[in-house]
């Protein structure tokens, strides 16, 4: 990657981070960095000296890297910025799981050292691209909710103008492999590798029709349409309401393969803190992997041990 010398910032709406600014900032000026923001985020920050608002449109094309300062969701907002045109964004968690983000603000020194020393990695995503009512991309999932209670969502799924069938469900969930820990899988849907190029397509609570996962290639064009005379339904992107579908309505869909690039400073690491995060969720643990949630300088095995009656031939 080329040497970064222009950073752009994407904040949470309303979780604190001026202290992650102020570490950025007195990092940028020790190493003649340029630190932009959003007119918007500029605002929310409360326009630090050391920041330059641009309009949020350009800030993508004028820095060379972007930093979020939030949880999944302002991540994935901050890869959106980027979509037309990636550079890697980095993730400094200010919320609460964080699957997507690396970085704790008490490691934020250290990390922007490795990211100017270039020992990080580039870890792509791939987004979907949306249209239907409007153009948008989702680097999670798109989602078809019913508005209205005791409403069924009704929709037909083409594939490459194949007709696969119909949903009759509380809502359609359409993921990426990013997306597929989401919405997708507390829908009970599969866990899908970040490596493969695939969209899931996955029922919430189905009454009829499609009661499975469906799992499709890159190259598939992923049609849902609403029949006449069905209601109409709400559409989510990334958790974020975009509109309403109407009957006899449609939306297109289709995967971007690299649509975003997500800095990663000890990918592997990361990885195995996202399966316990995920065990914790579903699967069960065993007592030794719980370790791997405490944080190093706050382990003990002699402390924590194995609990009463734990076999050392049951391990």
């Amino acid at each position: 990657m080329e040497v970064t010398r222009t950073v752009g910032l994407v904040v949470h709406p309303v979780r604190p981070v001026q202290e992650s600014v102020a570490k950025i900032v007195q990092w940028a000026g020790e190493h003649d960095v340029t630190v932009l923001a959003g007119e918007e985020d500029f605002g929310r920050i409360h326009q630090p000296p050391g920041v330059t608002p641009v309009p949020t449109e350009v800030l993508a094309s004028e820095a060379d890297a972007l930093i979020s300062l939030g949880g999944d969701g302002t991540m994935l907002g901050a890869m959106r910025l980027v979509a037309a045109s990636p550079v890697p964004v980095l993730g400094v968690n200010h919320g609460h799981r964080g699957f997507l983000v690396e970085v704790d603000p008490a490691h934020l020194g250290s990390a922007l050292q490795a990211v100017l020393d270039g020992r990080f990695e580039v870890e792509p995503h791939s987004c979907l691209k949306v249209s239907g009512p409007g153009s948008w991309l989702a680097f999670n999932d798109l989602v078809l909710v019913r508005r209205v209670r005791g409403a069924a969502v009704v929709v037909d799924l083409t594939v490459n103008e194949d007709r696969y069938g119909y949903y009759r469900c509380d809502a359609v969930v359409v993921s990426t492999p990013t997306g597929s820990t989401a919405y997708n899988y507390a829908a009970g849907g599969p866990v899908v590798s970040p490596s493969a190029a695939v969209v899931t397509v996955t029922p919430v609570a189905p009454l009829s029709g499609i009661s499975r996962s469906v799992v499709l290639g890159a190259d598939d064009a992923v049609c849902l349409a609403l029949p006449s005379a069905v209601p109409a339904v709400e559409l989510e992107l990334d958790g974020v309401p975009r509109g309403t579908l109407e009957p006899e309505h449609a939306v297109n869909v289709k995967l971007v393969p690299e649509g975003g690039l997500v800095v990663r400073l000890d990918a592997r690491g990361h990885a195995e803190r996202n399966r316990v995060k995920l065990s914790l969720l579903d699967l069960p643990l065993r007592h030794d992997q719980l370790l791997d949630l405490v944080p190093l300088e706050l382990r003990d095995r002699d402390v924590l041990g194995p609990p009463e009656g734990w076999e050392s031939g049951n391990r």
